[in-house]
This record gives structure tokens, sequence and C-alpha cells, in this order.
């Protein structure tokens, strides 16, 4: 199980370098099904091996000009704020035990793996039907268009604060959509977010849990090998076919998740 624990954290560096994204997506289940980790925990842990990853990855994007730091910093401020103050003040005072249906218990840790199946089935369906063509909203006056970039900032922190996840698929449009950035610059921008909001973020469970650094430094540079290996194939092979089987992937681990919570 070990072997196959590990391997799993190689395939979530694969799937970043790869595809450029989405591998985050795979770090809780990983963690929590394979190396046995309580789900809150995994969730501390999953921002920390999120975060490493990511920063790896936007070195050789910012030296090509390919991350826009005055957008990740008007984006990431708020989005970093919503991470610690979750890890910190909102995950400690969900109780254990939620509630009671029947004979069954809804524990806290059920109810973020429940989330997170949620927001793998929703990454599932963009790497599945791919990214269309867009065009940036050019008619929102410049004050809308930062309040909107806030607003989306601490909801996509809030999220990662609960569940560990990266939430690329929810940064890009925004960057896209509402910033004017081409598609290359905003995964590089999306990136940038992620590192620092993830490891800011971790730092609020910092003296809360007991963390097993030998665990999570390797689980780590796996991750961050995987991500070398799968970059360096992005530049041999046609990626799309297998963004949208990797989707068909996830939505079928975000089915058995949630299969497996509530049964």
């Amino acid at each position: 199980m070990i072997i196959l624990a590990y391997l799993a954290s190689l395939l979530i560096g694969l799937s970043l370098g790869i595809l450029g994204g989405g591998g985050s997506i795979l770090t809780l289940p990983v963690l929590v099904y394979l190396f046995e980790i309580d789900a809150t925990l995994a969730t501390a842990y999953s921002l920390f091996i999120v975060g490493a990853t990511a920063l790896a990855s936007i070195i050789p994007k910012a030296r090509q000009g390919d991350v826009d730091f005055g957008t990740a910093l008007y984006f990431g401020a708020p989005a970093v704020v919503a991470v610690y103050l979750t890890r910190a003040y909102v995950i400690p005072y969900i109780p254990d035990v939620i509630t009671t249906v029947g004979q069954s218990e809804i524990t806290r840790d059920t109810l973020l793996m429940l989330l997170f199946a949620v927001l793998m089935l929703l990454s599932a369906r963009g790497m599945i039907v791919g990214k269309k063509a867009v065009t940036p909203v050019n008619t929102l006056p410049i004050g809308k268009k930062i309040l909107f970039i806030l607003a989306e900032g601490l909801g996509v922190g809030t999220v990662t604060g609960l569940v560990g996840a990266g939430g690329g698929f929810l940064i890009i449009p925004v960057l896209v959509l509402v910033t004017g950035l081409d598609m290359k610059k905003a995964v590089g921008t999306s990136l940038t977010i992620i590192a620092f909001k993830s490891l800011i973020g971790f730092t609020g469970d910092l003296g809360k849990h007991e963390m097993d650094w030998n665990l999570l430094t390797l689980v780590t540079l796996v991750a961050i090998l995987g991500m070398v290996i799968g970059t360096f194939v992005s530049k041999k092979i046609d990626s799309k076919p297998l963004q949208k089987a990797f989707g068909w992937f996830v939505l079928i681990m975000g089915i058995l998740i949630v299969g497996k919570e509530l049964l």
C-alpha cells in the first residue's frame, strides 16, 4: 500500500507538469485513503504539498514572463487571508460529530471529504469539457473588476482552507475573463496564487496538529519530482487527450468518495 501511495504522489506532480494544473485534486484522497491520515490533518498536509509543488512549478514560468505578479497580489492577498482564517479559526470549531442521520453520524471528516468530492466533480467536468474560447469582459468599470476579483479571492481562499485544494479551475477563468490575461499567463499567475495562499494558509495549522514532517517532506519531494518529469514530457506530447482521460479518472474518484463516505 505504501508503494502505491508514493506512486500516487508522483502522479500528483506528473498531472501538474503535463496538464498545467489539476494535480492538487488528487492530494487529499491520496493522503486519506492511501496514507490513512484523518481528513482534517490531511487537508493541512495537502496545503503544504500543493503549495510547495506549485511554487517549484512557477519558477520557470516566471523566468519566461508567464506570471502577472500584480494580478497575483490583489487576487492572492484576500485568498491568503481567507485560507489562514479558515484554517486557524473555522476548522478547529467544526464539531467532530456534526449531526446524526438514523444510526449514522456525519462527522467533520465526512463533511470535508464530501465537500472535496463536489470539488472533484466540478474540476472533472472542466477537464472533460475542456477550455472554451472566451472573451475578456471589458465593459466592467475598473472598480467593479477589482471588487469582483477580491470577492473571488476570498471565496477561493475559503474553499482552499476547508479542503486543502488549490482551486486553479476556479481561479483561471476569472483571470482570463475579468483581468484579460491570456491562458498561458493565467496558468502561471494561478500557480503563483495557489503557491502562496496554500503555504501561508498552512501556517494556520502549525501548533494545532502533530505533524509528521518526514512523511510530509518525502511526499512533497516525490510530487515535485513528478512535476519536473511531467513538465519535460509535456513538451513532447499533446496533453489534450490526457487531460480528458484524467478528467474521467477524477470524476470516477469523486463518485467513489461520495459512495464511501455515505454508505
